[in-house]
């Protein structure tokens, strides 16, 4: 089984944001960027894949050079090649028609990423990459087995879970319990030195649409101060009047 892991690099949810030139760009200045926990629980669940059952594990990102870090990380993880489209990653419908020609010239049987990313949160790439590759696709999966060609997945619905037998070739669109916080796994010294040896191939991108552009982004609005209250008369004034609830 061949299985192609879908990176985002996504910045540290403890970084400070900022924006820039009139605030229609990101600020990556200070950024500490970390792979997509969302793609994180992805990949280890294709490890899982590669140590039990022999699995190639490939992972792919689009972006700039600055996000190989990422990618080498991910290779210390165990992945065995990483591939960057060298392109910035504009919009979803954008990465996922690069993402899409990485599998078909690649090859896969299932294809992993996460159901969001924790940046824009999207939630588009997985859905759109399956539609474009005419592969079955499962969301919000939170747990996989494959058995040959086929697959048997547990995605979250409103109210409950959903079981589902499926066949390769799969589009997996994961999250938290694919696998569980506790198996993520730290790079080890033996790890980040193989992962120097590894194949980080750098590809062009493919002529692709972009749906979208970024007009402006916005902070959200500050908190308002505390008032305290004393009596009752007038917190329900005061909910009347200014939180407008009652």
């Amino acid at each position: 089984m061949k299985i192609l892991v879908c990176i985002s690099n996504v910045p540290d949810t403890t970084s400070k944001i900022n924006f820039a030139d009139g605030d229609t760009k990101f600020d990556t200045n200070g950024v500490q960027f970390v792979i997509n926990p969302n793609d994180e629980f992805g990949l280890t669940r294709a490890m899982w894949f590669k140590e039990k059952q022999g699995a190639t594990v490939h992972v792919a990102t689009v972006g700039e050079a600055s996000v190989e870090p990422t990618m080498r990380k991910a290779l210390a993880i165990g992945a065995d090649e990483a591939i960057r489209v060298n392109a910035v990653p504009t919009d979803g419908f954008f990465v996922a028609q690069q993402l899409a020609q990485v599998v078909k010239d690649g090859g896969y049987d299932l294809v992993i990423g996460g159901r969001e990313s924790i940046d824009y949160n999207g939630g588009m790439v997985p859905g759109i990459l399956a539609t474009l590759l005419d592969m079955n696709f499962v969301n919000t999966c939170i747990n996989l087995e494959v058995d040959g060609n086929n697959a048997t997945a547990t995605r979250e619905i409103d109210g409950g879970k959903e079981k589902i037998t499926t066949t390769l070739p799969l589009v997996v669109g994961g999250q938290k319990g694919l696998v569980q916080e506790s198996d993520l796994r730290i790079p080890n010294m033996r790890g980040i030195m193989m992962a120097r040896q590894k194949k980080l191939n750098v590809v062009e991108p493919v002529e692709a649409i972009n749906a979208t552009t970024d007009a402006k982004f916005d902070k959200p609005a500050p908190k308002g101060a505390v008032k305290l209250v004393d009596n009752v008369d007038d917190l329900v004034n005061l909910l009347h009047t200014e939180a407008k609830v009652i």
